[in-house]
């Protein structure tokens, strides 16, 4: 008797916490409406989580059965929105591409990295840049502190622009192996939380952008969004735009930012961030905040994380390629072909 009271006690508790857990679980698909809501969806996958491990108390108790089974079913479906379709061709929010480079053609990397103001380990991602020589690097969080030790890469990216912003956070950074544009030096927007410069990778021009958003709501990052929306749908017909948008590819914010900038969204799928506080082998509970965007004629090879750099963030190594050009079949060749024994 008193076991059965005891489990009927955990099931009604485990109803209780599932009412709300449920409620912002759905709240979350509909970012739309508000922005409070767009902040319950970057937590999806962890409420979705919870709910799930509340499903057996619910499941063994009868009266709660129903609710165990939906609760089993919401969180179940929740998972799969985010991660199972992402199997599925043309309906995951993370496009990257998994064609293989060109076998006599360049392939270009640029490195993504939100440096953490006050990174505690500068050296290695001095030494990861030395040893990877990405052909573009991407930074946010570039403090007074990162600005001097970035004076030490200068010879080796001549081609630079840093947008400061005030605060102890620092601003973003682009910097480059390859020229800018004839003419070009790049443009600073919105506080410092968005630069610009157009890159010449051999002759073919991208326009590369380094973003830094705001937390999500109550703090501005919608407004932000709105007030970058011009900026990014002036950007050239092939472009790449990487940053820490402090929101997950399933949200509201990343949909707005990928339809204002007329993107496709790229990866990486896996967390990248994750609080600092909590211990690396943890990395697997984060948020996959730090995104890469691409359109035109940019063929998108591979785009993963790193080892970590003492940031927490994890670094994005992107890979890609200029389209190559399309051939046109020779007419007069193809109908020899035909009449050829």
């Amino acid at each position: 008797m008193g076991n059965n009271r005891t489990l009927r006690r955990l099931g009604l508790i485990a109803f209780l916490a599932a009412i709300p857990i449920s409620l912002a679980l759905v709240g979350g698909f509909f970012g739309s409406i508000h922005p409070a809501l767009d902040s319950l969806a970057h937590f999806r996958i962890h409420l979705a989580v919870a709910l799930i491990c509340l499903s057996p108390f619910l499941l063994i108790l009868p009266g709660f059965r129903w609710n165990g089974l939906l609760a089993a079913v919401l969180g179940a479906w929740a998972i799969i929105s985010v991660t199972g379709i992402y199997f599925i061709p043309g309906l995951a929010p993370v496009q990257a591409s998994t064609k293989a480079g060109p076998e006599d053609g360049p392939v270009y990397r640029l490195l993504q990295l939100n440096l953490r103001f006050n990174n505690p380990s500068p050296g290695d991602v001095l030494s990861l840049v030395g040893r990877l020589r990405p052909d573009v690097v991407t930074l946010e969080e570039v403090s007074p502190m990162w600005t001097e030790k970035l004076a030490l890469l200068e010879n080796a990216y001549p081609f630079r622009l840093f947008c400061t912003l005030d605060g102890y956070a620092g601003g973003v950074a682009i910097m480059s192996l390859r020229p800018f544009s004839e003419g070009s030096e790049g443009m600073c927007v919105e506080g410092g939380t968005f630069g610009t410069a157009t890159v010449d990778f051999g002759g073919f021009m991208v326009d590369v952008a380094a973003m830094h958003l705001h937390w999500p709501w109550p703090f501005g990052q919608m407004k932000q969004i709105a007030d970058l929306a011009p900026t990014l749908a002036n950007l050239g017909d092939n472009a790449i735009l990487a940053g820490d948008l402090n929101a997950t590819p399933w949200s509201e914010a990343s949909a707005q930012v990928a339809q204002a900038a007329a993107m496709k969204q790229l990866g990486p799928a896996n967390p990248t961030w994750i609080w600092r506080r909590l211990p690396e082998w943890l990395r697997f509970a984060g948020l996959p905040i730090d995104r890469i965007f691409a359109k035109g004629e940019i063929v998108v090879h591979s785009v993963r994380t790193l080892e970590p750099v003492g940031s927490d963030h994890l670094p994005v190594l992107v890979e890609f390629s200029p389209k190559p050009p399309e051939v046109e079949d020779d007419p007069l060749a193809t109908s020899l072909a035909l009449v050829t024994p």
